[in-house]
């Protein structure tokens, strides 16, 4: 019997929490797959207390005996991800096989110096946001057919004609437009191979990989990084990633045909948060959006910045439902709603005396918009050990209970806490 694909993406513009989801899920999976995005991501998972943070590895590498794959659509920072190992390593907690497609681009140092460099020569209005992790200057040369493979770190003759190709155009840009030192090509490329001999043990066909795992009946998780509004293609561009998160994007990026996908589990905050710059009419600036940062720990993993943080936006969410087939959805930090007497949610944008309900993702509109809110009672008991829907308060179980009716889609999972037991499981 054939095995089967199930997704999980972030449904709002990242940080909802998929590290845990994915992690909560870990029982019923055997492959765990990552299928885009870098470093510039970080899925934080808590285990008896412990806490983790995952920038490149899957989620699932805390699991005995499951397969963890890097697919080819992720941009690979050789230095996070080895370093990530170690750390696991260390604690003696890597226990799952780890698979990298030789077909991942690869993150190199002038990628970041550029990233950065692009970002400063912005003006104010016009930044992006990015986390200066060389994610988006990785992909251009992706695109352009320039760019380095985890593959051509093996492979010293190939490696050196690529890198000198490189580093010739990028130490121009460097040192005629940026005004910065160029970089050594010497000191690069010994890096670089010392990257490959670290790597070679865990490179293989991503593609077979999960392939083969599917014909042998198995359930492979897709893992995705960001969110659907971050995606360059149906996001808020060009305030978004340099890859797709959505759960299209996971058959592109690990090779997996769509026909095997048979669940989307669509990760929701219960409230809104964003980190960097763009849009967000749900923002709330004052004393609730504060609570809601304290309260939930909004601080990016990654970067440590402080998250903007406000009211769920349906709008957007109904949007997200249609552009990824969403079947499920897990919606996280319930509990950090606790405590507040008013519960607000954004059902529709007005703009010129005109009420909308479909996203539209043009920046410019959107930062014209005003909210339109629909209020709900709050709630103040503390729900962190509730593992029944049943057992929720009436005002929390009628939250849940609008979410699925505005988007047609269930809600199966509601975290009530950031351990992995803290999990109140419905109907998968």
């Amino acid at each position: 019997m054939k095995g089967k694909v199930e997704a999980i993406i972030g449904a709002q513009w990242g940080d909802e929490g998929k590290g845990r989801v994915v992690d909560s899920l870990g029982d019923r999976v055997d492959v765990f797959a990552r299928y885009q995005g870098g470093a510039n991501a970080g899925h934080t998972v808590i285990v008896e207390g412990k806490k983790h943070v995952f920038h490149l590895l899957p989620s699932g590498m805390l699991y005995s005996g499951k397969t963890c794959v890097i697919g080819n659509g992720v941009v690979l920072d050789p230095e996070q991800l080895l370093n990530e190992l170690s750390e696991l390593q260390g604690k003696g907690e890597d226990r799952s096989r780890l698979v990298i497609s030789g077909s991942a681009h690869v993150v190199m140092p002038y990628h970041k110096k550029l990233d950065q460099a692009q970002e400063a020569s912005r003006d104010q209005g016009s930044k992006i946001g990015t986390t200066g992790r060389g994610i988006g200057p990785c992909y251009v040369d992706k695109y352009n057919r320039c760019g380095i493979r985890v593959e051509d770190l093996l492979d010293p003759e190939a490696l050196r004609e690529k890198l000198e190709s490189n580093l010739d155009e990028k130490n121009l840009l460097f040192t005629k437009i940026y005004d910065e030192a160029p970089l050594s090509f010497d000191e690069i490329y010994r890096q670089a191979l010392s990257w490959g001999k670290s790597l070679e043990p865990y490179v293989d066909d991503a593609s077979l990989v999960i392939n083969e795992a599917l014909n042998n009946g198995q359930t492979v998780l897709l893992e995705g990084a960001q969110g659907t509004l971050l995606d360059v293609d149906h996001g808020t561009y060009p305030m978004v990633t340099s890859s797709s998160p959505t759960s299209a994007g996971g058959c592109v990026g690990l090779g997996v045909a769509p026909q095997y996908v048979e669940k989307v589990y669509g990760v929701v905050k219960a409230y809104l948060t964003r980190v960097g710059e763009g849009p967000f009419p749900s923002e709330d600036k004052g004393d609730t959006g504060q609570y809601l940062r304290d309260k939930g720990g909004e601080y990016g993993a990654t970067t440590g910045r402080p998250r903007k943080c406000g009211w769920l936006d349906m709008v957007a969410l109904r949007y997200a439902v249609r552009i990824n087939g969403m079947t499920h959805i897990t919606l996280t930090k319930l509990d950090v709603l606790t405590g507040l007497r008013e519960v607000k949610v954004c059902v529709a944008y007005r703009s010129n005396g005109e009420d909308r309900t479909e996203f539209n993702g043009n920046i410019r509109y959107l930062n014209g918009v005003e909210p339109v809110y629909r209020s709900f009672q709050g709630w103040d008991e503390d729900i962190s050990s509730v593992r029944d829907f049943d057992d929720l308060p009436d005002a929390a179980r009628a939250y849940v209970r609008y979410i699925e009716e505005e988007t047609g889609v269930p809600v199966s999972i509601i975290g009530v806490g950031p351990e992995r037991d803290q999990m109140i499981v419905r109907d998968l």
